[in-house]
């Protein structure tokens, strides 16, 4: 399909396919949280691709994780995103929502922001979107989207978080999480705000997305 070169893992729906979403992978490559949480979203009726963007380094694991990602090239990660939607649209998908954690959170921002052929965004945890605004304060998404921080997180300081809420006012803050608290089955998820971004996320791309 589209002639796609990067793996990519699909889950779809048991219903007719009508809207998909996209989703990045963390900072540690597509592991099973991801995985559970694509099925998740397949089960709500979205067809979900979530691309493998290490694969021109040699693919998950093959180095360093600091390495792979200081390896990548926002140019060449906007077109592996607009290439994985083009698989969506292939299948039914009239609309496509962007959703990604950690480095995928904040590559959620900047695709948003560069690219318009998204209809809707969810980022989590995006620790590289307050450098993004602080070089370039004129961004802003060209989609409707929805950002979540813990407010306990160790890897993205507080100010950070805070620089982000006042610039985008559809941010919300979890005071008793951290980083990563969507991660189902490890130590840094909560499971109270865990549930509360899911409904909120399900909300913002049901009412986007139809």
């Amino acid at each position: 399909m589209s002639g796609l070169q990067l793996p990519y893992f699909l889950a779809r729906p048991t219903a007719a396919v009508d809207a998909g979403v996209v989703v990045i992978h963390e900072g540690g490559s597509i592991e099973p949280p991801l995985l559970r949480l694509c099925e998740r979203l397949a089960r709500e009726g979205y067809a979900v691709a979530a691309p493998e963007l290490y694969f021109r380094t040699g693919g998950p694991g093959a180095k360093p994780m600091g390495e792979q990602y200081q390896e990548m090239q926002l140019d060449e990660m906007l077109g592996d995103l607009a290439g994985t939607a083009a698989v969506l649209h292939e299948l039914g998908a009239e609309r496509v929502g962007l959703t990604g954690f950690c480095l995928g959170g904040s590559y959620t921002w900047y695709g948003a922001c560069h690219d318009n052929g998204f209809d809707a965004a969810v980022g989590f945890y995006g620790g590289d979107i307050p450098s993004y605004i602080e070089a370039d304060p004129d961004m802003k998404p060209r989609c409707p989207t929805l950002l979540f921080y813990g407010g306990t997180d160790p890897w993205i300081p507080r100010e950070g978080i805070d620089a982000v809420a006042a610039h985008h006012q559809n941010t919300i803050i979890y005071p008793n999480a951290g980083h990563a608290f969507m991660r189902d089955g490890s130590d840094m998820y909560v499971a109270d705000a865990a549930a509360d971004a899911w409904e909120r996320m399900l909300a913002h791309f049901r009412e986007h997305l139809a």
